[in-house]
């Protein structure tokens, strides 16, 4: 079971990382990263700040997109082209499908978010001012590795990226030590919005295997902005809007996933909150993320083993 998941996780990766609209994405987000240098030139001392704020938006924002685009497509671009057929004809259950999908959209966005992490690290590292560089040839050297073992494996090109990838976001969080808070910031934000966008894949999966891409589109995204704005939602004031419209706001807040979980203050991303650690509220989120994964992956199943491809 685990190898036939896995051959299905790897297949959607590789399809992801090699369509042309995700290195597009890459790219925006990239230079979404390098712009906030010139917002923070405006800046007086509080350029670190301002890098380290814009950089962990930015990805979090692009990095719920491009989940909204991927779970929307994956599937039905295979339906499309009829290349589902033979692979359920085999020796392959639907939720084994459901589930290899979904973990290589998420090995996709785990890509995106470590590179453009890593970007946004390694501004923060020249900004600081010390060993900058190191910082410089660390860059240009890990750059040179990618270009060393995309040519040395011609026929795997697509999974080199992965490991580089987290590599590079490692190694670009030690050299920004001099940054400061700053670097905690911009690490914190990204481990959490790797877990929103595991929530947001989950639903995206949960649409397309009854919808179209187009819906499953709309639907993934009403959701997140439900999700984003479960907290207001939940304190509706009844005197302004009626007690109907705050019981709708309350049974929605209790039912969509919260994420404004996944973008908390900076005073949480710092530990700086009485009774609240980084590494407890971290657990707690990825927490609430794998099992709403887990449900909503398991909803995803049923429909899709019910769904009649004829």
């Amino acid at each position: 079971m685990l190898g036939r998941v896995f051959a299905i996780a790897m297949n959607t990766y590789r399809e992801a990382v090699r369509a042309r609209i995700l290195l597009g994405l890459l790219a925006f987000a990239l230079a979404t990263s390098a712009y906030s240098l010139v917002i923070a030139a405006m800046s007086v001392r509080q350029e670190m700040r301002i890098v380290a704020d814009l950089g962990a938006g930015s990805i979090s924002l692009l990095a719920v997109f491009v989940t909204i685009v991927l779970g929307a497509t994956s599937l039905y671009r295979e339906l499309e082209l009829k290349t589902i057929f033979p692979i359920l004809t085999r020796k392959l259950r639907r939720h084994e499908y459901v589930v290899g999908k979904y973990l290589g959209i998420f090995a996709t966005l785990l890509v995106f978010v470590a590179v453009d992490g890593a970007a946004v690290l390694a501004i923060l590292a020249v900004q600081s001012k010390q060993n900058v560089e190191l910082t410089i040839g660390i860059a240009i050297g890990m750059l040179a590795a990618l270009g060393l073992l995309l040519w040395r494996a011609r026929h795997a090109r697509s999974f080199v990226l992965l490991p580089w990838s987290l590599v590079l976001f490692v190694v670009m969080y030690f050299a920004s030590a001099g940054a400061g808070p700053e670097r905690q910031v911009l690490a914190v934000s990204s481990l959490l919005t790797l877990a929103e966008v595991a929530i947001i894949a989950a639903i995206a999966m949960l649409f397309s295997a009854f919808s179209s891409p187009f819906l499953t589109a709309i639907f993934t995204l009403w959701l997140f902005l439900i999700g984003r704005s479960a907290d207001t939602l939940g304190n509706i004031p009844a005197r302004l809007f009626g007690e109907g419209v705050r019981t709708a706001g309350m049974v929605l807040a209790k039912i969509v996933p919260n994420l404004n979980v996944y973008v908390p203050a900076r005073p949480v991303l710092l530990g700086h909150l009485p009774h609240v650690t980084v590494a407890g509220y971290l657990g707690r989120a990825w927490l609430n993320a794998i099992l709403y994964a887990a449900v909503l992956l398991t909803l995803s199943a049923i429909v899709f083993r019910r769904r009649d491809f004829q």
